[in-house]
């Protein structure tokens, strides 16, 4: 099943390339596996994103569904996205560097680069017409433990990978948000010369 593109929904002020209004996240996905070469082109995209200095701190991993990694992932999630994210192919954790490598000092873009990385990740996902939704919801310190992520790593979230669904595959209480979201006003998160407080 192919998902509605954004792009059928959302109407942008001033002209983009659809690219930017077809990604959304999706929670049904079909079950079905991903092969490698599909996986791998969206780690592929990511590692194309910019970052301070060329550090390139963000680092994945994952587990597919039904190798013996599946359930240590699967486990880390609260029950709200268990529901929905068993007919995920994939889960997968970002983390970033906090700093950087060959100097060992604070990197203060480490989580601006790691969401740029994410964002390739998430459009490259959507150009081949696969589902990919982040998470906040997670157990964080067990996701460091389990996962035996270093320190000077941070956490920044789980996502999920799969194939579209239909909405039978998910809880009917889901199914009235499987639809593009809108976005803020551009007056509202673009200033010029100072911040400019508002009601949100």
């Amino acid at each position: 099943m192919q998902y509605k593109k954004g792009s059928e929904f959302r109407k942008p002020e001033y002209e983009i390339d659809k690219i930017f209004l077809d990604r959304w996240s999706p929670r049904a996905m079909s079950g079905e596996d991903l092969d490698d070469d599909e996986l791998m082109s969206l780690f592929e995209a990511a590692r194309w994103a910019p970052s301070s200095s060329n550090e390139q701190p963000w680092r994945f991993i994952y587990a597919k569904r039904g190798s013996e990694q599946w359930e240590r992932f699967f486990n880390l999630l609260i029950e709200f996205n268990q529901i929905w994210c068993r007919n995920a192919s994939v889960l997968c954790c970002l983390v970033s560097k906090k700093t950087f490598t060959k100097e060992g000092n604070e990197n203060r873009n480490f989580m601006s680069d790691a969401g740029a990385a994410w964002e390739n990740l998430a459009l490259q996902g959507s150009l081949k017409g696969l589902v990919v939704h982040g998470m906040a919801g997670f157990d964080v310190e067990r996701t460091r433990a389990e996962l035996e992520i270093p320190e000077d790593y941070e956490v920044v979230h789980i996502f999920a990978i799969g194939k579209p669904g239909s909405l039978d595959m998910i809880p009917e209480r889901m199914r009235k948000s499987e639809i593009p979201s809108e976005r803020k006003p551009l007056d509202e998160i673009v200033f010029e010369g100072k911040f400019k407080k508002n009601k949100n």
